[in-house]
């Protein structure tokens, strides 16, 4: 699911809890750590292959959160959103996005420095160049189309409830996706896997023990408990070298989604992160080191 309008400001876990009976007391109910595996594939693209020729010395990961954060709020790499944006079908959301980059562009010319899901997804997908990516969060395609636009050839998978008037706006499935990835050139493999993520994700995890990703977005459930569940089930299929990209960390009425970020990602020894909070409703990104 995508960021939503300045009318909008906390619709997500709103929504949520309106579709799920939720006490206050499992909704706070912390959840437990990712359980890591020292046989973790690597992202070859990124990643020093000759370690043991070399010695093991670091973590054989070359890319840094830093590479990623100076490129996602370039004005280049918002430009290029702007254009594939355009691609797309618009909604109210767009149309507000695409002036707000122009507004920005405009008055600072190359001095504005901005970044959200999408500039962070473009970037890492010209960086990493994907070749398994996850998303948990679909909605109308907009994130995915940026992995999609730069890495045509990519195999995702998609996790997603496709609730009717999500957020106030439309919110029409699958097949729309599908005919939004082919607009900006896409000609992999994608599927989707409809239903709740706290249940579905790891069914299909555990139905596919030996598959890992790349790149990683949670952006679904917007509640405490939720975002915690869906970063505790996806972060072990992370490849090292890997990014994980967690939407929304500093909007109105949801900041608690800093601390849960800081509690499974930043906080961890395993993970480098960077983050943007200057504007927007901040996107943070992290590198799996081991």
């Amino acid at each position: 699911m995508q960021q939503k309008g300045p009318l909008m400001l906390g619709k997500k876990i709103v929504r949520r809890l309106k579709h799920e009976t939720i006490s206050r007391e499992h909704l706070w109910r912390p959840v437990g750590l990712p359980r890591y595996t020292q046989q973790t594939p690597l992202v070859e693209s990124v990643c020093l292959m000759d370690n043991k020729t070399l010695g093991e010395w670091y973590a054989p990961v070359l890319i840094t959160p830093a590479m990623i954060g100076s490129l996602a709020s370039s004005p280049a790499c918002i430009r290029e959103v702007i254009t594939l944006l355009k691609r797309l079908e618009p909604d109210q959301y767009v149309e507000y996005l695409l002036g707000y980059y122009e507004a920005g562009l405009e008055r600072f010319k190359n001095q504005w420095r901005y970044a959200d899901i999408t500039t962070a997804l473009l970037s890492v997908s010209q960086l990493l160049q994907p070749q398994n990516y996850l998303e948990i969060g679909v909605r109308r395609g907009r994130s995915m189309a940026m992995v999609a636009a730069t890495c045509p050839q990519c195999r995702i998978i998609g996790f997603d409830m496709w609730m009717e008037d999500y957020g106030n706006a439309q919110n029409p499935g699958p097949d729309f996706v599908k005919k939004e990835l082919k607009k900006v050139g896409f000609q992999g493999k994608v599927q989707f896997v409809d239903g709740d993520s706290h249940r579905t994700v790891k069914e299909y995890l555990r139905s596919h023990p030996d598959e890992y990703y790349d790149l990683i977005t949670v952006d679904g459930d917007h509640s405490l408990r939720g975002a915690s569940l869906d970063l505790r089930d996806v972060l072990p299929r992370l490849k090292v070298g890997g990014a994980v990209i967690f939407d929304d960390i500093v909007q109105p009425h949801i900041e608690y989604l800093q601390n849960v970020w800081q509690r499974y990602v930043a906080g961890q020894m395993r993970f480098a992160t960077w983050e943007y909070k200057d504007l927007g409703y901040g996107i943070a990104v992290g590198i799996r080191k081991y």
